[in-house]
């Protein structure tokens, strides 16, 4: 029985350091690094296939602040001991497939529709770390980013068929 013991103990203590934070902090790296890569992707896609300069410009914006914002979780998360994934979830995927097999309006309403969606759903994870979240740099790094996100969702709604606040659940 002490061997037993002594075994139990020895796995715990070899446990990663991130194992002990909540899984609010871990489900919060993991989405929030799948949506920043996805939001890199199709910010390229829309400044290669948008037709409107504002979709196009939009999806600028999007590499630039969805690229920084990456690099810095990826730095924060390490410190943390978190392990940031490598890909979008496959949700994502089929997300910035379907936006690569349109063209013109079309492409430019669905991205639109897909920004809104997408940095809603993000204010209200980077909203719920920053409040919930139990690492220090996490949860900091959660708060410094949630006004550009805020920032990105009124800009995602002022796009072609963005939203606009006249579809619902576009608020």
């Amino acid at each position: 029985m002490k061997v037993l013991s002594a075994l139990i103990v020895a796995a715990v203590s070899a446990a990663p350091v991130f194992a002990a934070s909540s899984s609010t902090d871990a489900d919060f790296v993991t989405k929030a690094a799948q949506a920043g890569m996805a939001e890199v992707a199709a910010g390229k896609l829309a400044a290669s296939k948008g037709e409107s300069p504002a979709v196009k410009k939009f999806g600028q914006r999007m590499v630039r602040d969805h690229t920084k914002a990456n690099e810095e979780l990826k730095s924060v998360a390490s410190k943390s001991g978190a392990t940031v994934p490598a890909s979008t979830s496959p949700e994502q995927k089929a997300a910035g497939q379907q936006l690569e097999t349109m063209q013109g309006a079309e492409f430019d309403e669905a991205y639109a529709r897909q920004m809104v969606k997408d940095h809603e759903e993000a204010v209200e994870l980077f909203r719920k770390e920053s409040t919930s979240g139990s690492d220090a740099g996490l949860k900091a790094f959660a708060a410094k980013t949630l006004p550009t996100l805020q920032q990105h969702l009124e800009m995602a709604k002022e796009l072609p068929s963005g939203g606009g606040g006249t579809s619902p659940g576009s608020q």
